[in-house]
């Protein structure tokens, strides 16, 4: 497990191998939540599966929490931790910093190259200096999101970037939009250590969790009361991880009821299990139905209104027994492994597959005779075909494992032991 990668093994764990797929089914799923809308003749359907695709990043942080707690908290000496928090945040750094930078690179890279190959006018016009302001009111005026960051604004950002702050950003999203989780994510790690310990201690793990719901919704009902949907608040509900923080932290009260039912020989039954699967179910559908009504109700479902849903997902999930082949349960590991590089790198690796789509539907014969320009304006006339979508998510699921395998764990194995003697002096 990714999360679990790194940490102390005093004693065999139990193995989440249902978190594991769906880790890596939440992948997917945000993948097709910003992708799957650039096929026109789908469009007219596509978003209803796509609509509620913000459902992967709040489920991710909740098992996040969930797993993190299972992995670092020592249940036998008062859940304290089984490591100091400086080796903990090493760790995670070593973790999260080869991803943000590889897929940073890698996005930066890729709005060059479409700005340079300049298939259509509005590729033309890319650089990684364009940015869109997170606005969500109904009726926006043109060009009212689009923005070009002045050279302070750019230096400004990458500095943030390079220290994975990006996600205090409120106004835009830069460079590799995804990014912003594994932002958020760092700051819920720090936080952990002095966090996880004193909510597992909670006498009533499940009055804090309701409470926890309660408060997570607070902030966009605060928005929706007074103010017009605009910017900063918008980028504030949707990314800021302070506003964020109550999804991890139910990720960690939900796996202190997990493991004291646990405790005490208690297993899932079927009625439960129908409960919850009707509560995400209903919850999708209910909420799809909600978002026709506007600003306010994206807002709701975004902060708040779907977290029980995700909380589902997640315990039901850690049930799931693992799979008779250990063959099988290697692959669930190795994919849900993938699962934050694919986070990271699906938009830079979608560029480059449907420019290289064009291109090749164009007339790619004009390009192998050195014609450039003329084979590019063929290229920016093609569109881009559904069919070739599943080679797409293949693709991407492949280079994410050899990412995750090779790049990630390579970095970390170099960056990991220097940084742990520095901070255990």
């Amino acid at each position: 497990m990714t999360d679990a990668q790194s940490a102390p093994t005093p004693r065999r764990r139990e193995r989440f191998m249902g978190l594991e797929w769906l880790r890596f089914g939440l992948g997917l799923y945000l993948v097709a939540f910003h992708t799957l809308h650039a096929y026109q003749p789908i469009r007219s359907w596509s978003h209803y599966v796509t609509d509620l695709g913000f459902f992967a990043t709040s489920t991710f942080f909740v098992l996040s929490g969930f797993l993190l707690t299972h992995v670092y908290l020592d249940a036998r000496s008062n859940h304290v931790m089984r490591e100091p928090a400086r080796s903990f945040w090493v760790k995670r750094f070593s973790n999260l910093y080869p991803i943000h930078i590889g897929s940073l690179l890698l996005a930066i890279l890729m709005a060059q190259m479409v700005g340079w190959l300049a298939l259509t006018p509005a590729d033309a016009a890319t650089t990684y200096r364009f940015v869109a302001y997170d606005i969500n009111r109904a009726a926006l005026f043109p060009g009212e999101t689009h923005h070009i960051m002045s050279y302070a604004e750019l230096f400004t950002n990458l500095g943030l970037n390079a220290v994975m702050l990006q996600a205090w950003n409120p106004y835009y999203l830069t460079f590799n939009p995804p990014s912003w989780s594994i932002s958020a994510l760092f700051f819920f790690y720090l936080w952990f250590p002095w966090l996880a310990p004193k909510l597992m201690r909670l006498r009533r793990p499940a009055i804090g969790l309701a409470i926890t719901l309660a408060v997570y919704v607070v902030p966009a009902l605060i928005v929706i009361a007074l103010t017009n949907y605009d910017t900063p608040e918008t980028g504030i509900l949707h990314r800021n991880p302070i506003v964020r923080m109550p999804e991890f932290i139910a990720g960690i009260l939900l796996y202190a009821i997990y493991a004291r039912r646990r405790a005490t020989g208690s297993g899932l039954s079927v009625a439960t299990g129908g409960i919850l699967g009707v509560l995400i179910v209903v919850s999708f559908v209910g909420g799809t139905l909600l978002l026709t009504f506007g600003s306010a109700a994206y807002y709701l479902l975004h902060d708040g209104l779907l977290l029980p849903a995700c909380l589902a997902a997640v315990y039901l999930a850690a049930f799931v027994r693992p799979a008779g082949s250990e063959r099988i349960n290697d692959w669930a590991v190795r994919l849900g492994g993938a699962a934050l590089p694919m986070f990271a790198l699906h938009i830079p690796l979608f560029t480059a597959f449907t420019r290289l789509e064009k291109i090749l539907a164009g007339q790619p014969s004009l390009c192998l005779a050195g014609q450039w320009r003329p084979c590019f304006d063929a290229a920016g006339q093609a569109t881009l075909s559904v069919w070739a979508y599943p080679l797409y998510l293949v693709l991407t699921i492949a280079a994410c494992v050899v990412f995750q395998q090779r790049f990630v764990r390579g970095a970390r194995h170099l960056i990991e032991p220097p940084l742990m003697r520095l901070v255990m002096r």
